[in-house]
């Protein structure tokens, strides 16, 4: 029998080896046709009396990323389109649809002959699932070996036996840090866990696991065994007491009770551990047909699985554009960003040559390149020669001479706009026509900078955040006169650094700084209204922020929203910067000397580690307080949330964000705005235009013209429509395909 997605091969001794290797993809995914095929080939193991047992394992480097969760949206589309008509049977469809994956492991698992699988690459969600139903594992000893199950990453669980093989086969207390976290696991960690059997050279792999089967392997999971007895205890006894109050209470205290997977999780253990193992399944299904139809799980797998897939892919990429292979970049400034710019370019392989005004401020520049990477070698995550290699690849100079042969310039220097001017210049002089310069401004217009170059159809902005190595969004900035081939070459040097990039129209603040100030604005007012530090700084993370404003501001210095604040009023106006505002920025950094976590002090107290900071004292004598009593918490956190919803629909209407993905995609990247909303689009789009925008004139009547909402916002409720509708990115039918 043949197969599309995979082949068959049995040994002398009766041991098929069944390898995946999907024609059209770089990795293997589970879609319908795979699961079909895969059913087939149980039942040709079964039926065939030569075949001992089975071997599963890829044809890829990888061996697979799990579902395709575009399959997924399909099946809600579906069940969207059928509850209209009868919800009943809608609910049962998606029910079956949910439980077939885990029901083909199943189906593995109880089959009656051994089933090994071997592990050769990244092994992640169902695809890991299906390794827990074989009856053995065995993966490769090597970096590239990772296993997950990572799907409440993306507003979804485990839902295919994943909540109940896995606490049957190491204890409770690991298995929910894994399965609620998305843990990744090296075959090391896996095996101590017990999950995985053995662990085995890359290139006597399938012998391992063939000889598993030769050795006697029973076909019979432990759990299917008379006597199977919890590795750790049951859930009532005395480990069982001690583990699950708290870990109730950790989950509260880590997701405010705003993800309803990792809930759902908990419950699937509980649950599923007191009754048989089948039984189990079936609560696991329930709940997993609970969550699929949970507005968090649509939006989370949109943002950040399917539309994060298609930004990575080039989704705003120029048709017809050949692509770039980078041979040398040039980065302009040594400084902490020129320097962690020059430190991911070399990572991803690509000659670097680091330009600052002495070559001593270059080598400092490339000494920062040497202490992240040390680090890495330090935690085991990088080997000495590759150390050696990424540094070999940074040439520190002072000399604008060494830019010749530069395919494209990042320019990082100091936001001054005659030091950029002068560098420009210099750059250009010596660079080939065809060449691209970029700047890395984060608060200067690309048109009025790409008016110091000579060919303007070559110059883009590339934002990129702090600190770089960390931070995964980059913001592509397109100023008057920029040309598709900047913008492609743009977009394929974010590529090549492993980061995700968004196309941004020219503006003061871009698309992030717009929404972080509005952000961080709003923690203003709080103050000066005399809300209690403490009460601002819980109500955003209750929201869903990872870190507070008062935080985010000590973060990025208080000196800088000062400088911020003051160019404002010199560009716009007194008007265009709240007074009372400027004098709090104005007694933190005049008055007191706060100017954030750069100094040790600003919102917070930052004392010698091992202390942990704290939020300053002093702040409360700023403003009268207001009892906590009397503020309403949750109103706290819908203010911080709407604010910046209001300002990326206000970007959406002057078209300097065009694409609803890039929006929702960057919110989330950039500044961690809740994720379990799927961005600030989706956020609006979640509540429906018409009751977002009544909560935005209650709140406007309360707070001020911050909370206005735009025309566009007016529009799309008057006529019911969503942001994904009006600005569909698939209308083109020239999106690059996820997974």
């Amino acid at each position: 029998m043949t197969y599309t997605n995979f082949t068959v091969d049995t040994d002398a001794d009766g041991i098929a080896l069944v390898t995946w290797d999907m024609p059209d993809r770089s990795m293997n995914v589970f879609t319908e046709e795979v699961m079909t095929e895969f059913d087939k080939i149980i039942d040709q193991v079964v039926a065939d009396a030569w075949i001992k047992g089975a071997v599963i394992t890829s044809g890829k480097d990888s061996f697979s990323g799990g579902a395709d969760l575009t399959m997924l949206q399909k099946m809600l589309t579906v069940f969207a389109r059928e509850k209209a008509k009868d919800p009943e049977k809608a609910a049962r469809l998606l029910f079956d649809n949910a439980g077939r994956m885990g029901g083909l492991w199943r189906k593995l698992e109880t089959s009656g002959k051994p089933w090994v699988s071997a592990i050769n690459g990244t092994c992640m969600g169902g695809a890991f699932e299906l390794s827990l139903a074989c009856h053995g594992r065995v993966a490769a000893d090597s970096d590239k070996v990772k296993m997950a199950l990572p799907e409440v990453k993306v507003g979804i669980f485990p839902g295919a036996g994943g909540t109940q093989r896995v606490p049957r086969l190491t204890d409770q207390q690991q298995a929910l840090q894994m399965l609620t976290s998305g843990q990744t696991l090296s075959p090391k960690k896996a095996k101590s866990m017990g999950l995985i059997h053995e662990i085995a050279e890359p290139a006597k792999l399938i012998e391992t696991a063939k000889a598993m089967i030769r050795n006697g392997l029973k076909p019979v999971a432990p759990w299917d065994e008379k006597g199977f007895k919890l590795p750790g205890g049951p859930i009532y006894s005395v480990a069982g007491a001690n583990l699950w109050p708290p870990a109730i209470a950790i989950l509260r205290r880590e997701t405010h009770g705003n993800y309803p997977a990792a809930a759902a999780i908990l419950k699937c253990v509980y649950e599923g551990l007191l009754v048989p193992f089948d039984t189990g399944l079936r609560i696991e299904q329930r709940y997993f047909t609970e969550i699929m139809q949970t507005k968090e799980a649509a939006a989370m797998i949109r943002s950040l699985f399917v539309s994060l897939q298609e930004l990575n892919k080039g989704a705003r990429r120029p048709a017809g554009m050949p692509e770039t292979r980078f041979k040398k970049i040039g980065i302009l400034g040594a400084g902490f960003m020129g320097a962690g710019i020059a430190y991911v370019t070399a990572k991803a392989g690509i000659p670097v040559v680091l330009l600052d005004r002495d070559l001593e401020s270059a080598e400092k520049g490339k000494a920062h390149s040497d202490s992240l990477v040390s680090d890495q070698v330090k935690k085991g995550r990088a080997k000495p020669e590759e150390k050696e290699k990424l540094l070999s690849l940074i040439t520190p100079t002072a000399d604008y001479a060494d830019l010749t042969g530069c395919d494209l310039v990042v320019e990082a220097v100091f936001e001054d706009s005659a030091v950029k001017k002068n560098a420009t210049e210099q750059a250009e002089a010596v660079l080939k026509s065809s060449a691209i310069f970029a700047s890395n401004t984060s608060t200067i217009p690309i048109t009025a900078l790409a008016k110091n170059s000579a060919r303007p159809k070559n110059f883009i902005g590339i934002h990129f955040f702090s600190p770089v190595d960390k931070m995964m969004l980059v913001e592509i900035i397109l100023g008057k006169k920029t040309g598709d081939k900047a913008l492609a070459m743009a977009i394929d040097f974010v590529r090549a650094i492993k980061k995700t990039p968004i196309v941004v129209n020219d503006t003061r603040g871009f698309y992030v700084n717009r929404c972080v100030l509005r952000y961080m604005s709003e923690a203003y007012k709080m103050l000066i209204e005399g809300v209690p530090a403490p009460m601002i700084e819980n109500a955003a993370k209750a929201a869903g922020m990872p870190v507070g404003p008062l935080a985010l501001t000590d973060e990025t210095a208080i000196d800088l929203a000062q400088k911020i604040m003051k160019q404002t009023i010199r560009d716009l106006g007194d008007k265009a910067v709240d007074p009372r505002q400027m004098a709090l920025i104005d007694t933190m950094v005049d008055a007191h000397g706060r100017f954030g976590r750069k100094n040790g002090k600003g919102f917070y107290d930052y004392p010698q580690k091992p202390a942990k900071k704290k939020l300053w004292p002093g702040l409360k004598d700023l403003y009268p307080q207001l009892a906590p009593e009397k503020v309403d918490y949750e109103e706290l956190q819908q203010r911080l949330l709407v604010t910046i919803a209001l300002e990326a629909a206000r970007v959406m209407e002057e078209g300097i964000v065009t694409d609803p993905r890039e929006a929702d995609v960057g919110s989330i990247l950039a500044f961690g705005f809740a994720p379990y909303t799927g961005g600030a689009l989706s956020y609006i789009d979640g509540i429906g235009a018409k009751a977002f925008v009544r909560i935005a004139k209650t709140l406007q009547k309360k707070y001020g013209a911050e909370f206005k909402a735009p025309k566009l916002l007016l529009d799309l409720a008057e006529k019911g429509e969503t942001f994904y509708q009006r600005f569909d990115p698939y209308a083109k039918g020239d999106v690059k395909q996820a997974a």
